[in-house]
């Protein structure tokens, strides 16, 4: 079983005769819109909807306040809270609540993400071969830099052991093979914003489809051109095996906080692009970020994402649903 209790990094458990609840997958999306199920979806409804409604509910200690574990016929689903902290401090609550058994369950990370002009269309699902982490290493200000300075990320050794992880490359390679060619589903209010926003360009006209690749997170929302090119510098610095294709807040740091449980191995990142990584539409910082209090994600009527959220959520569980049955079923 896996027990920290055993590691001694933390009291000992409590004797019980309560049976140890075995878990063969555990979902982590990061937000849910308003209830869990019936309403407009965040990471996690879908996902509730099928695995999880009507299990069990356990409160965990430490973790997100209000937030619930779900417990169905072995599949677990907690919601962590967006960002690195709340993602860490979420998974390290339910690993270590002595209730549950997670010795052979893979843990799959879900969630949405912005995407990488010129390779990629918003509705696509990324499967995750390795994550990095944004926010380590020096970023200056451009306005503090020479003229001709194309990037404003430097790297610093320091923090490699910290900032990047590449996946359990066998289990990606089978995963991507087991879900690339799942059908995606886009809208045509989102092909049209990709076919102006980006003057027709052949990598915007495509439909969404399944794409493996390095995502970079960060509790630093970014967009723009400049920082794409700090993300493509990043992959490449780090040694990356596959290329820069998404952003988002969690991944990098779930990575190695499994990685020092030993459970790297049988980490699993899938995510969705719901909007491209510059700024489209006229959009600049000010305009986009200076009269909101952040990107809500909550309706199909958003200035980044088009009405493309609720599709790429439904694409998003259509090839996490591959994943997990193939796991139930002992597929995988």
């Amino acid at each position: 079983m896996f027990n920290l209790h055993k590691n001694n990094t933390a009291c000992p458990a409590p004797h019980t005769k309560q049976e140890v609840i075995r878990v063969k997958v555990l979902i982590l999306p990061k937000f849910e819109n308003g209830e869990m199920t019936g309403d407009f979806p965040g990471e996690a409804q879908f996902f509730y909807e099928h695995y999880c409604k009507g299990g069990a509910q356990y409160t965990i200690d430490g973790g997100f306040p209000g937030h619930k574990l779900y417990v169905k016929d072995g599949i677990a689903l907690y919601v962590t809270g967006c960002g690195k902290v709340n993602a860490v401090l979420g998974l390290c609550a339910v690993l270590h609540d002595p209730r549950f058994d997670f010795s052979d369950a893979y843990i799959i990370s879900v969630g949405c993400a912005g995407s990488a002009i010129g390779s990629t269309v918003m509705g696509d699902v990324f499967v995750i071969s390795a994550a990095v982490d944004f926010d380590l290493g020096h970023h200056a200000d451009a306005r503090d830099l020479a003229p001709d300075t194309e990037n404003t990320w430097f790297h610093n050794p320091v923090y490699d052991s910290t900032a990047y992880r590449i996946l359990n490359k066998e289990l990606t390679e089978k995963i991507y093979n087991l879900v690339k060619d799942t059908p995606l589903h886009t809208t045509e209010k989102t092909r049209t914003f990709m076919a102006d926003e980006f003057n027709r360009a052949d990598w915007a006209m495509r439909e969404p489809k399944v794409i493996k690749g390095t995502t970079l997170s960060g509790d630093n929302y970014w967009k723009g051109i400049h920082d794409h090119k700090n993300a493509v510098k990043m992959t490449e610095t780090y040694g990356t095996p596959d290329s820069f294709v998404c952003a988002e807040m969690e991944e990098a740091p779930l990575a190695v906080a499994l990685d020092r449980y030993g459970l790297l191995h049988r980490f699993i990142a899938l995510r969705a692009s719901v909007n491209i990584d510059v700024f489209t539409s006229g959009l600049t910082p000010e305009s986009l970020w200076g009269t909101q209090s952040g990107a809500a994600f909550d309706s199909d009527d958003d200035m980044e994402s088009a009405d493309i959220f609720a599709a790429a959520m439904e694409n998003l569980f259509r090839v996490g649903k591959k994943v997990i049955d193939a796991i139930s079923e002992a597929k995988l």
